[in-house]
């Protein structure tokens, strides 16, 4: 049974995959505007997207489940926006934050595994 809903893993799987991300850009860079445009190229809804695809081989079938139920999580999103690619970027954020709670060391292969892709 899971303790928080799907909302709330999107809503911490956002913060962690930034973190995540901030960790690599100071790693990387050395100004804050090299720090910020290594970090915005990877902290958006196409990435995240493009990553719900990229992991999909990664994934337990309980994970892609609970992704499946992230993608069809109900959002708000400006009229500018593709809803298609806000869902899937919502998918990629919940299992970032359902293991971020549930599983630490499943999260750390996740991230190991998209800093291989990210290297590539």
């Amino acid at each position: 049974m899971e303790k928080y809903g799907i909302k709330q893993y999107a809503y911490l799987g956002d913060a962690v995959w930034e973190l995540f991300i901030r960790k690599i850009c100071i790693e990387k860079a050395k100004t804050q505007k090299a720090m910020h445009d290594f970090g915005i190229k990877f902290v958006n809804a196409n990435f995240q997207a493009h990553l719900y695809d990229v992991l999909q081989n990664f994934l337990t079938d309980e994970e892609k489940e609970i992704m499946r139920r992230g993608r069809n999580l109900k959002i708000s999103i400006s009229k500018k926006n593709n809803p298609q690619i806000h869902s899937l970027a919502s998918a990629f954020e919940v299992i970032v934050g359902y293991l971020y709670l549930n599983d630490k060391e499943r999260l750390v292969e996740l991230f190991e595994n998209v800093k291989k892709y990210l290297n590539n």
